[in-house]
This record gives C-alpha cells, sequence and structure tokens, in this order.
C-alpha cells in the first residue's frame, strides 16, 4: 500500500493516512528495551512517569536505525524524494500521571543548529537546549512525519485527531482554525502496535486525554527534503 497511488492520493488530499506493520513485534520490543536506558537527562518526567524524550534520534540509536528501516523509507520516499532525511526524533507517552490535551493546532516549528537572522523564519524559541524557529510555509510543505506507534491506540488512548485537506490551506490564524473545526469532521488516527500515522506538519491535528491508564508511546519522525536557506542548518540531518 505504501507506494501506491491511494497512498499517496490519501498524503496530498487528505495530509494523512494511517500504516499498519510498519515496524514488527520484535523491533517494537528492542525499542522499548532501547528506550529504558535512555539517560535521565534526555526525558521529560512528570511525577516519576516519563512522558517524553526529545533530541531521541542522539539519545537512542535505535531510532536512528527506524528512520532508515525499509518500512519507513518506502513511507517517506514516494512523498519526498529518495534524498529525504530525518531531522528530528521524539517519544511521547500518555500515562495515567502524565495525561494531557493537546488543542487543535499545527506543527509550526523546527529544529536548527544556531539561530541565525533569515527573511521568514521566526519567532524564535529554545526547546531542551535546542534552538527552534518557525519557518516559512513552503519549508514546512516539504516535510512529512511519521509516528510509529509502540502500543496499541484505540478510541480510548487519547489518539490524534485530524482534520482532513487542512494542511492545503497553508499556515492558519486562530480564527481560521476555529472555522475549520467547524465546517470540517474530524477524524480519530487509531493505529495497532507497530503501525504508523503518516501526516503532514501543516494538517490541523489534536488530541484528548486518555481514558485508559496504560502506556500510548510514539516514536514521533520529522523528515525534510531540502537543505535549510540563509545558511541555516538542521540540528540533525540523518
Amino acid at each position: 500500500m505504501t507506494s501506491n497511488e491511494s497512498y499517496l492520493r490519501a498524503i496530498d488530499r487528505d495530509g494523512f493516512a494511517v500504516v499498519p506493520g510498519v515496524a514488527g513485534c520484535d523491533a517494537v520490543d528492542r525499542l522499548l528495551d532501547a528506550m529504558a536506558e535512555v539517560d535521565s537527562s534526555a526525558a521529560i518526567a512528570r511525577r516519576g512517569s516519563v512522558h517524553a524524550v526529545r533530541n531521541l534520534l542522539e539519545a537512542v540509536p535505535r531510532v536512528r536505525e527506524l528512520a532508515r528501516s525499509e518500512p519507513v523509507r518506502a513511507l517517506v520516499e514516494p512523498v519526498l524524494g529518495a534524498e529525504c532525511f530525518v531531522v528530528r526524533g521524539i517519544l511521547f507517552d500518555k500515562t495515567p500521571e502524565a495525561n494531557w490535551k493537546v488543542a487543535w493546532h499545527q506543527d509550526l516549528t523546527i529544529a536548527v543548529r544556531e539561530p541565525r537572522e533569515a527573511p521568514g523564519f521566526g519567532p524564535w524559541s529554545e526547546k531542551a537546549g535546542i534552538p527552534h524557529v518557525q519557518p516559512p510555509a513552503e519549508v514546512l510543505e516539504r516535510m512529512l512525519t511519521v509516528r510509529v506507534h509502540l502500543d496499541a491506540c484505540g478510541p480510548e488512548n487519547g489518539p490524534v485527531q485530524v482534520i482532513p485537506g487542512s494542511h492545503r490551506a497553508g499556515r492558519l490564524a486562530p480564527g481560521e482554525i476555529d472555522g475549520w473545526r467547524e465546517r470540517a469532521p474530524a477524524v480519530a488516527c487509531t493505529s495497532p502496535r507497530g503501525g504508523a500515522l503518516v501526516m503532514r506538519p501543516l494538517i490541523l491535528h489534536a488530541s484528548s486525554p486518555s481514558t485508559l491508564p496504560a502506556h500510548r508511546r510514539v516514536v514521533h519522525l520529522e523528515f525534510a527534503a531540502d537543505a535549510l536557506p540563509h545558511g541555516l542548518d538542521w540540528h540533525g540531518r540523518w
């Protein structure tokens, strides 16, 4: 499915697709074992429970292997081209101690090596000691996110919800987000263990708190097709 017309049509028309069987059971188990060994300085915890790890590509070599794996590349290359590369990895986990709601939004920031004045880039921020910036929409339109589920994610696990087609409207103002919500139904992106949600960064998405006291671990991988302009560099490029 990942290389045929229906997949590419879904990414172009809807801005997302859910694909099962991207990571096998053994691969998921190895990833979970590797996550358990992450240095505490790389983890973000709440009440003793790790709910996020930034800089995941640096912290966990197995995540780099996942990003380079044939099933993941088969999702990304038909959209971005064979020369595309992964630029950021994050672990997200909803637990009873860290069970959050995410409001409707677009993913608008990228991680870069160092800040630099550049036309169309801004505002700037810092996360986990790394400079982040909002680039022009043209940069985000040449990116793709792959979220690999390390646990099964059903309606009770706080899955990502998306508004199909919203990625084609560019960067949206707050009032435009409300308009999309009023006129377009949301879709809950449930996934089996080892499946992946593939989505464009500019698609409107949100998630509700989980109603089931269990893990919902996701490896979030961001891919890009091009080098950055104006002397800026991606924070990482693998």
